[in-house]
């Protein structure tokens, strides 16, 4: 004999500020089984077995007797059939059932209807649309069932198998380490919005922690002084794009500036004291602290634009950047952050202390920073290496 019945918080875990999840029990000869509705109640959410003070119970218990029905209608089923049904048949005939009424939106759907009501900048909102596009090609977490920490490292690993593929690209971007860590940040931010709605009872990567860590970024690339005065030295077409992005290059190469903080560029904030034109302000991505100074090269293009920084969108100021590299006679791919990698190793080369390095950069920890003097003292071992061969050479 099978029986049905609906039961909130099993686990007994639901408080009046946390949510636990609603279940069709399934008792088949002694043996409990739990099947998810997909719906989230705090405590004083569920009295006598019915939704209750929320805006949406109706539709929340709508959704709590549809998986109900679908239960019972597959046990009435298999029995008419002369077949004992098993729990897992029952979950897979009432998942596929669900998705097909849409009762509970699958997980793919509910993260395509949150990204665009995430409070972001547009360059951060294409990240969770990228990842939500990997997601789905993943093809093995669609419903909130499948958010198991098995799938997350399966997840993690497919994500790392596309990095060694060149074809893997999102974006027109190969998705890097860096990437990857990326795609589990947004995942781990879109299910803790997914905790807070009562979508699941705690976020899956709270029991991973550590798990899946940013690899170090030791593949810093940043210009010599002979390759950035060849840009200095380049004379395009006045206001022509490739002229543009020259400037904007040059400006980030002696401030220090993200792009995006660059293009966030405010000369009203800045102050002539004594001669200085300085600034304390936040960055536009972490909102971390720095400080900045206008050095001469910068203020010469700012007067260029009337004290503006010229727009340009980012993948159009990369693709001119090769136009730049090219006519620079540089044999290397020039991109936008390459210029912020320069103003740090031009500085700590200039004599300048780490931490005002980080400070200049709007750095979290100097630890960050610490990787720049790392990358330059690779870079005298190479050259120590270079006469170690010549003497030997001798």
């Amino acid at each position: 004999m099978i029986s049905v019945s609906i039961i909130h918080d099993f686990k007994k875990k639901a408080t009046k500020l946390h949510a636990a999840l609603v279940y069709v029990r399934v008792i088949d000869d002694r043996k409990v089984s739990y099947i998810s509705t997909g719906v989230s109640l705090k405590k004083n959410e569920w009295l006598q077995s019915r939704v209750c003070n929320r805006p949406d119970s109706v539709e929340l218990q709508e959704k709590i007797l549809f998986v109900e029905k679908r239960v019972n209608e597959y046990i009435n089923l298999s029995i008419s059939r002369g077949v004992h049904p098993s729990v897992a048949d029952i979950k897979n005939y009432v998942w596929a059932k669900r998705d097909e009424a849409a009762a509970d939106a699958p997980l793919l759907e509910w993260i395509s209807e949150q990204v665009p009501l995430l409070d972001l900048r547009e360059s951060t909102r294409k990240k969770y649309v990228y990842f939500r596009d990997a997601l789905e090609r993943f093809d093995k977490i669609k419903r909130w069932e499948d958010l198991t920490s098995e799938n997350l490292y399966m997840f993690d690993a497919w994500l790392h198998s596309l990095h060694n593929r060149k074809e893997a690209a999102f974006g027109n971007q190969r998705l890097s380490d860096a990437g990857v860590y990326n795609y589990h940040k947004c995942f781990k931010s879109l299910l803790n919005r997914a905790v807070k709605f009562g979508k699941i009872d705690m976020n899956p990567y709270d029991r991973l922690k550590g798990a899946f860590k940013k690899g170090a970024n030791s593949n810093i690339e940043y210009l010599d002084d002979d390759e950035m005065s060849a840009i200095m030295n380049l004379r395009p077409v006045q206001g022509s794009q490739l002229d543009i992005a020259r400037d904007l290059f040059i400006f980030q190469a002696f401030t220090g500036l993200a792009y995006a903080d660059a293009q966030a560029f405010n000369a009203h904030a800045y102050k002539n004291i004594g001669g200085k034109w300085v600034f304390s302000g936040k960055r536009v991505k972490t909102g971390v602290a720095f400080t900045g100074q206008l050095l001469p090269p910068v203020v010469e293009i700012l007067e260029k634009y009337g004290w503006e920084v010229p727009k340009m969108e980012n993948s159009t100021y990369n693709r001119h950047l090769k136009g730049i590299a090219l006519a620079a006679g540089i044999d290397r791919r020039l991109h936008s952050h390459m210029a912020r990698h320069t103003f740090a190793t031009w500085a700590l080369n200039n004599g300048v202390s780490i931490e005002n390095v980080g400070q200049m950069l709007g750095q979290k920890s100097v630890i960050t920073t610490q990787l720049y003097a790392k990358v330059l003292a690779k870079s005298v071992h190479d050259d120590f290496d270079k006469l170690s061969k010549k003497i030997k050479s001798k």
